[in-house]
């Protein structure tokens, strides 16, 4: 059976429900899923949405952080909260016998959220604690410093962990004005999968769910790359180089031709070995161990990026030579045989993808948000299956957007 969707009336407002009924397993998993809440609403304070997920996942000002984790344990009830670029998410998981449990204690954490001095100052010390340690990670400051360069005066500009600073300003009444406006009827989508009938589970989330109100729909903020192409270089105590790259991909979640942009994005560089920037820098020249270069698209968003790791003595070379692949893919298009071996893989791998529950309801959930229907995936492979060489390197072809590469590169 594949993912259905459904609808639950609460409060005169219709939740889509994305629902698969498994028996196969006597358990239950569900998410509340708020749509655009995620750190797209942190441009006023960098930060807050992943703050609030750690807050909530301290459990009842009633019961506190420890006894609630201990009622939670005690009935192997999993209860956890995170917070996306779009979407905040709470996710619950039980086994069968305990379900009533186990709604019961996310009913609770939903009306009385440990909204305590101490807990946030608890939380901001361990958070910075971890802000502190990924400052060595180059990793991470070479892709933040990416964003902060493609996405300048955007909400994707800054970390979605925040910043330090952004850290330390956070108050008890930011995190608990940021829940009150995330927890919102009209803007929730429920996913689930298990053991359970359609009827009862109807019936646990309208009593869950009643007294949260339907405060009108947010729209999706766009987020564009207004910047133009550069080269930022910061100097660590690094013994190699980090570089990450980034540029424009002209494309809407919902375009007709997304599925070129997949096999394209594969030959390119999402496919690891075999992928044209692997094969040119590392197979070829030896100059990193790993290069990926893959397209990210979203409903807010949606552009061209990619990072490797090289010695120092070479940092200048990798870039040069990644700006010249891009180039040259957009210029010349693939090959018959790249795109013979895209298509075998994205075929043949397709069953991998579904086999899970959670994979499923996963798939479902993103095709139902992104506005695309159910059967678009199979749809995909058959589009995949008849593409004609000519047509994806035409469709390479128009989008020179790609050539216009910022570089971000942290090194000694």
């Amino acid at each position: 059976m594949s993912a259905q969707i459904k609808h639950i009336d609460i409060n005169n407002t219709k939740i889509p429900v994305i629902f698969e009924k498994q028996t196969s397993l006597p358990i239950l998993n569900m998410q509340l899923v708020f749509q655009n809440s995620g750190s797209i609403q942190d441009e006023n304070l960098n930060g807050i949405a992943s703050f609030s997920a750690k807050l909530l996942n301290e459990g009842t000002k009633k019961l506190g952080s420890t006894k609630f984790a201990s009622e939670l344990e005690s009935n192997a009830i999993s209860l956890n909260v995170a917070s996306g670029f779009e979407t905040f998410v709470i996710e619950l998981s039980s086994l069968k016998e305990v379900n009533e449990k186990a709604f019961k204690l996310l009913k609770k954490l939903l009306k009385d959220p440990n909204y305590d001095k101490n807990v946030v100052e608890k939380i901001k010390t361990i958070h910075i604690g971890s802000l502190k340690r990924k400052q060595n990670d180059y990793d991470y400051v070479a892709k933040n410093q990416l964003k902060d360069i493609l996405f300048k005066d955007t909400a994707l500009q800054h970390p979605t962990s925040g910043t330090i600073e952004s850290i330390n300003n956070i108050k008890l009444t930011d995190v608990k004005k940021f829940i009150d406006s995330t927890f919102n009827l009209s803007n929730l989508i429920i996913v689930v999968g298990g053991d359970i009938e359609f009827k009862e589970l109807e019936n646990k989330i309208q009593a869950l769910l009643k007294s949260m109100p339907a405060k009108g729909k947010k729209e999706l903020k766009k987020v564009e790359i207004t910047a133009k192409p550069i080269i930022k270089e910061l100097k660590k105590p690094t013994e190699q180089a980090y570089i990450y790259f980034g540029s424009k991909f002209n494309v809407k979640a919902q375009d007709e031709e997304n599925y070129k942009a997949k096999v394209a994005s594969f030959i390119l560089g999402g496919s690891g070995f075999g992928s044209r920037l692997m094969e040119e820098i590392r197979v070829k020249r030896g100059l990193a161990y790993s290069a990926y270069g893959y397209v990210s698209i979203n409903k807010s968003h949606s552009y061209f990026t990619g990072y490797l790791q090289t010695k120092l003595e070479s940092a200048k070379e990798a870039q040069e030579l990644v700006a010249e692949i891009v180039k040259d893919f957009v210029q010349k298009g693939v090959t018959q045989e790249e795109l013979d071996a895209a298509k075998n893989f994205l075929t043949g791998s397709e069953p991998l993808r579904t086999e899970t529950l959670s994979q499923r309801l996963n798939r479902a959930f993103n095709l139902y948000y992104k506005g695309l229907k159910q059967d678009y995936p199979q749809k995909e492979l058959e589009k995949i299956q008849s593409l004609e060489l000519e047509d994806l390197n035409n469709y390479i072809k128009s989008h020179k957007e790609i050539i216009d590469l910022s570089f971000s590169i942290v090194r000694k």
